[in-house]
């Protein structure tokens, strides 16, 4: 049988400094021009999942370009993770076009990071440059490997596997991990397992500085004139920065941006989007299962070819509300008819563990006493459920028997007569005192199933002391009552009728993020550790809540 694709394995696409990254090209057997869709990708051009898309999107009358980053497989120069992707890929968009086998339209597509180097070039306003697709990607680094301060611990350390040209670490299950992440201090945790300088500098740089700046999209909106099409997941850990960058288009990128930029959400984790295969403690069904290949080039046909797709014609806005387990498209992100509604935290002073007397409710606290526990950095609250990067411990995980900590304080709703659905930001408003004098708080959200199971549907952390800025931290004073505001990242789900919505607030989320070691000291620099009493006030003057987005029927 004929085949039905050309391969060309030898591009070689110069650089401005003279580097020359490597390209391979798919395209259809016949014809002569074709619109380009571009993947610029450290994980090889023959990663499986990229090859099956480019011979769907062949079969579709696209041409594919798929890239090695800089120093990366077969490319040349040196590997500086993020470093140089807005850059190369500019001049890897006007290489393209430029081609006799270009019709002058580029399409980009990839998931993670191949998400990350399709945003960065934006601002360079390639003209060939049509549309992008970027998915379970993030707005800048300090938001993928820190949140509101604290070390992504787990993501931090993927990162060793990235090395200067190809993955040459040796298999991941030799490591005890377990082991390696409690390492102390954090800054040479790794050195007997990799030489991986970027995962020292994200150790140093615990500030929102230049090493993070200098490559972050945030003050880069206003210079976007190309329409994205956001897809992530309520359980991918780049979700939060995915709803970043969605907003960043659509609040002031330019004015085509602005009216053709969407947003997908699906009830998956980073590696399972479009996919409706079970994982965790919930099955979602087979309506979670979308086509993402087709989305693709329904979005490119229409961007690219001007075909009239109906795309456009859609609200921009398309997510899965989870519990109801539908989807539902929407016409802005927040939903217009949001209602803003405080829970607040009750309790006659024993809110600890799932059989504490801790409450959470629509009338706020009146004179009640604190509810306290000691975090030890030795015993951490380990991580279970949420948006970890691992499949193995990520999603709507049953954290019931978690519940039984003592230094996990629990607040729970009275049974639900009617079912409540809450779909938005979420923001936790705490009024907390430490003996320490930095710690960090956690927020996590649960939805009770008549049957007991408590699951995770989202969560958040703050270190103290970056609750009011994080390029200039300050600590806390020991003893002293702290007002801090945090979000826990976004969300859609439908508590049933008979379910319950449960608060947990803790101080430690392990190894998802790093601990804190209550000391106060330069972080990631020592070993020193101390036990931070905590205490949670919800009484007149100091209402702890959670401000629940609250959809009406």
């Amino acid at each position: 049988m004929e085949p039905q694709v050309r391969i060309q394995l030898d591009l070689r696409i110069p650089m401005r400094d003279g580097v020359e990254l490597y390209g391979a090209m798919y395209r259809p057997v016949t014809g002569d021009r074709f619109p380009i869709l571009l993947i610029r990708s450290p994980y090889s051009t023959q990663h499986p999942r990229y090859i099956e898309w480019a011979l769907r999107f062949v079969e579709n009358g696209y041409a594919v370009v798929m890239q090695d980053s800089r120093g990366r497989y077969e490319s040349g120069g040196k590997w500086r993770p993020y470093i140089d992707e807005a850059q190369d890929g500019y001049d890897t968009q006007e290489w393209i076009g430029k081609q006799a086998w270009c019709d002058g339209t580029i399409g980009t597509f990839g998931i993670s990071y191949p998400g990350f180097t399709q945003i960065l070039p934006a601002p360079y306003k390639s003209r060939y440059v049509k549309a992008l697709v970027p998915i379970a990607n993030q707005e800048d680094n300090y938001g993928h490997l820190r949140y509101n301060g604290v070390l992504q611990l787990q993501n931090s350390m993927n990162w060793i596997w990235l090395g200067d040209r190809t993955n040459q670490n040796g298999p991941r299950e030799l490591i005890d991990w377990a082991e390696v992440y409690r390492r102390l201090p954090l800054i040479t945790a790794l050195d007997d397992i990799a030489d991986r300088p970027f995962y020292r500098d994200v150790i140093r740089h615990d500030t929102f500085d230049d090493f993070w700046s200098s490559y972050s999209m945030k003050a880069k909106y206003p210079e976007v004139d190309t329409p994205a099409y956001f897809i992530t997941g309520w359980y991918d850990n780049l979700v939060h920065e995915g709803f970043k960058c969605y907003a960043g288009w659509k609040r002031s990128g330019s004015d085509e941006a602005k009216k053709r930029s969407r947003l997908m959400v699906g009830p998956w984790t980073h590696s399972l989007i479009g996919s409706a295969e079970p994982y965790g403690d919930v099955d979602f069904g087979p309506n979670a299962e979308v086509d993402i290949p087709a989305e693709h080039v329904r979005w490119y046909d229409q961007r690219m070819r001007g075909r009239h797709t109906g795309i456009d014609d859609e609200p921009p806005v398309r997510i899965f509300v989870m519990g109801a387990n539908i989807w539902r498209s929407e016409s802005s992100w927040p939903l217009e008819n949001t209602q803003y509604t405080p829970f607040f935290l009750h309790s006659n002073g024993n809110a600890n563990s799932a059989g504490g007397n801790g409450e959470l409710r629509e009338d706020p606290p009146g004179d009640e006493p604190v509810d306290e526990f000691d975090y030890d950095p030795d015993h951490p609250v380990p991580t279970l459920g949420g948006q970890s990067m691992f499949p193995s411990n990520t999603g709507p995980r049953d954290r019931s028997e978690l519940e039984q900590r003592e230094d996990v304080l629990v607040y729970t709703s009275p049974v639900l007569k009617e079912g409540l659905e809450v779909t938005g930001p979420i923001e936790m408003r705490l009024f907390a005192e430490s003996s320490a004098t930095d710690t960090d708080f956690t927020a996590t959200l649960v939805d009770v199933n008549p049957d007991g199971k408590a699951i995770h549907i989202t969560e958040g952390i703050l270190r103290a002391r970056f609750r009011e800025s994080f390029e200039d931290p300050t600590l806390i004073a020991p003893g002293e009552i702290v007002a801090y505001r945090f979000m826990l990242w976004e969300t859609s789900n439908f508590f049933k009728p008979g379910h319950r919505i449960r608060l947990e607030i803790s101080s430690s989320n392990f190894p998802r993020f790093d601990r804190n070691l209550n000391t106060g000291t330069t972080f990631g620099l020592d070993d020193k550790k101390q036990i931070a009493h905590q205490r949670i006030y919800h009484r007149e003057g100091y209402d702890s809540h959670i401000l629940l987005p609250v959809i009406p029927k």
